[in-house]
Protein backbone atom coordinates (compact mmCIF):
# COMPACT_ATOMS: atom_id res chain seq x y z
CA UNK A 1 0.00 0.00 0.00
CA UNK A 2 1.02 3.62 -0.52
CA UNK A 3 1.33 5.45 2.40
CA UNK A 4 -0.79 9.05 2.35
CA UNK A 5 1.98 10.67 3.17
CA UNK A 6 4.10 10.02 -0.27
CA UNK A 7 1.49 10.72 -2.61
CA UNK A 8 0.08 14.38 -2.88
CA UNK A 9 -3.68 15.26 -4.55
CA UNK A 10 -4.18 18.41 -6.50
CA UNK A 11 -6.32 20.29 -8.57
CA UNK A 12 -5.28 19.07 -12.10
CA UNK A 13 -3.27 21.66 -14.86
CA UNK A 14 -1.89 21.99 -18.12
CA UNK A 15 1.05 20.71 -17.43
CA UNK A 16 -0.44 17.25 -16.39
CA UNK A 17 -2.34 16.98 -19.54
CA UNK A 18 0.69 14.74 -21.34
CA UNK A 19 0.49 12.08 -18.41
CA UNK A 20 -3.39 11.69 -17.94
CA UNK A 21 -3.04 11.41 -21.60
CA UNK A 22 -0.55 8.32 -21.70
CA UNK A 23 -2.84 6.89 -18.53
CA UNK A 24 -6.20 7.30 -20.93
CA UNK A 25 -4.35 5.85 -23.60
CA UNK A 26 -2.77 2.74 -22.37
CA UNK A 27 -6.83 1.94 -20.33
CA UNK A 28 -7.77 2.73 -24.23
CA UNK A 29 -5.46 0.37 -25.88
CA UNK A 30 -4.74 -2.42 -22.67
CA UNK A 31 -8.08 -2.41 -20.57
CA UNK A 32 -11.75 -2.89 -20.63
CA UNK A 33 -12.16 -0.07 -18.71
CA UNK A 34 -12.56 2.89 -21.50
CA UNK A 35 -14.86 1.24 -24.14
CA UNK A 36 -13.15 3.13 -26.88
CA UNK A 37 -10.85 1.52 -29.73
CA UNK A 38 -9.14 4.49 -30.74
CA UNK A 39 -6.34 6.83 -28.58
CA UNK A 40 -6.98 9.95 -27.69
CA UNK A 41 -4.95 13.24 -28.83
CA UNK A 42 -3.71 16.00 -26.53
CA UNK A 43 -6.39 18.57 -27.59
CA UNK A 44 -9.24 16.30 -27.06
CA UNK A 45 -7.94 15.79 -23.39
CA UNK A 46 -7.86 19.34 -23.19
CA UNK A 47 -11.40 19.89 -24.19
CA UNK A 48 -12.22 17.18 -21.68
CA UNK A 49 -10.52 18.45 -18.89
CA UNK A 50 -11.28 22.46 -19.87
CA UNK A 51 -14.99 21.49 -19.60
CA UNK A 52 -14.81 19.85 -16.49
CA UNK A 53 -13.21 22.43 -14.61
CA UNK A 54 -15.12 25.50 -16.34
CA UNK A 55 -18.66 23.01 -15.38
CA UNK A 56 -17.03 23.41 -12.03
CA UNK A 57 -16.30 19.87 -11.87
CA UNK A 58 -13.15 18.43 -10.22
CA UNK A 59 -10.14 17.07 -11.99
CA UNK A 60 -7.38 16.05 -9.48
CA UNK A 61 -4.23 13.83 -9.68
CA UNK A 62 -2.28 11.96 -7.63
CA UNK A 63 1.50 12.63 -7.57
CA UNK A 64 4.43 10.93 -6.28
CA UNK A 65 7.06 11.94 -3.80
CA UNK A 66 9.20 13.54 -7.04
CA UNK A 67 5.79 15.22 -8.35
CA UNK A 68 5.41 13.09 -10.88
CA UNK A 69 1.43 12.21 -12.07
CA UNK A 70 0.30 8.62 -11.59
CA UNK A 71 -3.29 8.56 -11.34
CA UNK A 72 -6.18 11.25 -12.36
CA UNK A 73 -9.56 11.07 -11.08
CA UNK A 74 -13.26 13.24 -12.24
CA UNK A 75 -16.47 12.98 -12.32
CA UNK A 76 -19.04 15.05 -14.30
CA UNK A 77 -22.79 14.89 -15.39
CA UNK A 78 -24.45 11.79 -15.27
CA UNK A 79 -27.08 12.77 -18.02
CA UNK A 80 -27.44 16.32 -19.50
CA UNK A 81 -31.07 16.90 -18.26
CA UNK A 82 -31.72 18.77 -14.81
CA UNK A 83 -33.79 16.12 -13.17
CA UNK A 84 -29.91 14.17 -12.72
CA UNK A 85 -27.95 17.93 -11.76
CA UNK A 86 -27.44 16.33 -8.39
CA UNK A 87 -25.93 12.27 -9.68
CA UNK A 88 -22.84 12.68 -11.04
CA UNK A 89 -20.69 10.26 -12.78
CA UNK A 90 -17.04 9.37 -11.65
CA UNK A 91 -13.88 7.88 -12.73
CA UNK A 92 -10.21 7.10 -11.44
CA UNK A 93 -7.39 6.19 -13.52
CA UNK A 94 -3.75 5.08 -12.24
CA UNK A 95 -1.10 4.60 -14.23
CA UNK A 96 -0.18 0.69 -14.74
CA UNK A 97 2.82 0.61 -12.58
CA UNK A 98 1.26 2.33 -9.36
CA UNK A 99 -2.04 0.38 -9.34
CA UNK A 100 -3.15 -1.78 -6.66
CA UNK A 101 -0.87 0.24 -4.34
CA UNK A 102 -3.66 3.02 -2.87
CA UNK A 103 -3.29 5.58 -5.36
CA UNK A 104 -7.44 4.92 -6.42
CA UNK A 105 -8.40 4.81 -3.31
CA UNK A 106 -6.66 8.30 -2.64
CA UNK A 107 -8.36 9.64 -5.71
CA UNK A 108 -11.57 8.74 -4.95
CA UNK A 109 -11.83 9.77 -1.39
CA UNK A 110 -11.28 12.80 -2.92
CA UNK A 111 -13.83 13.15 -5.44
CA UNK A 112 -16.12 11.72 -3.00
CA UNK A 113 -15.07 14.76 -0.80
CA UNK A 114 -15.88 17.05 -3.58
CA UNK A 115 -18.89 16.06 -4.80
CA UNK A 116 -20.34 15.97 -1.12
CA UNK A 117 -18.83 19.67 -0.68
CA UNK A 118 -21.14 20.25 -3.61
CA UNK A 119 -24.13 18.83 -2.54
CA UNK A 120 -24.13 16.05 -4.83
CA UNK A 121 -26.80 13.26 -4.06
CA UNK A 122 -25.59 10.30 -6.22
CA UNK A 123 -22.26 9.22 -7.53
CA UNK A 124 -22.32 6.49 -10.21
CA UNK A 125 -19.59 4.06 -11.13
CA UNK A 126 -19.67 2.65 -14.50
CA UNK A 127 -17.67 -0.66 -14.26
CA UNK A 128 -16.71 -3.38 -17.02
CA UNK A 129 -18.51 -5.83 -15.16
CA UNK A 130 -16.01 -8.72 -13.86
CA UNK A 131 -13.44 -5.89 -13.08
CA UNK A 132 -12.70 -7.15 -9.74
CA UNK A 133 -10.41 -4.79 -8.74
CA UNK A 134 -12.95 -1.52 -9.28
CA UNK A 135 -15.59 -3.36 -8.24
CA UNK A 136 -13.91 -4.42 -4.22
CA UNK A 137 -12.24 -0.69 -4.80
CA UNK A 138 -15.77 0.70 -4.97
CA UNK A 139 -17.43 -1.72 -2.12
CA UNK A 140 -15.06 -0.58 0.31
CA UNK A 141 -16.27 2.69 0.10
CA UNK A 142 -19.92 1.95 0.25
CA UNK A 143 -20.84 1.71 -3.24
CA UNK A 144 -23.74 -0.80 -4.03
CA UNK A 145 -24.32 -2.78 -6.93
CA UNK A 146 -27.36 -1.37 -8.96
CA UNK A 147 -27.59 -2.93 -12.16
CA UNK A 148 -25.96 -4.40 -14.73
CA UNK A 149 -26.70 -4.08 -18.75
CA UNK A 150 -25.70 -6.75 -20.52
CA UNK A 151 -23.48 -6.77 -23.61
CA UNK A 152 -24.26 -2.59 -23.84
CA UNK A 153 -20.37 -2.35 -24.64
CA UNK A 154 -18.04 -4.11 -27.99
CA UNK A 155 -14.41 -3.98 -27.44
CA UNK A 156 -11.64 -5.99 -28.85
CA UNK A 157 -13.87 -8.89 -30.57
CA UNK A 158 -16.38 -9.53 -27.42
CA UNK A 159 -19.59 -8.01 -25.50
CA UNK A 160 -19.01 -6.21 -22.89
CA UNK A 161 -21.75 -5.92 -19.46
CA UNK A 162 -21.95 -2.72 -17.53
CA UNK A 163 -21.97 -2.67 -13.72
CA UNK A 164 -23.79 0.63 -11.77
CA UNK A 165 -22.53 1.13 -8.87
CA UNK A 166 -24.47 3.64 -6.97
CA UNK A 167 -23.46 5.77 -3.98
CA UNK A 168 -25.62 8.04 -2.03
CA UNK A 169 -24.12 10.67 -0.45
CA UNK A 170 -26.84 12.82 1.18
CA UNK A 171 -30.34 11.93 2.65
CA UNK A 172 -33.26 11.93 0.41
CA UNK A 173 -34.30 14.85 2.80
CA UNK A 174 -31.52 16.77 1.69
CA UNK A 175 -32.38 19.25 -0.81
Amino acid sequence: MVEKSTITLRAAHEGDLEVILEITNHAILHTDTLWMNTPLTLDQRRVWMEQRQEAGYPVIVACDTEGQTIGFGSYGPFRPYEGYARTVEHSVYVAASHQGKGVGALLLTALIESARQKNIHVMVAGIAAGNVASEALHKRFGFQPSGVLPQVGYKQGRWLDLLFMTLCLTTTNDL
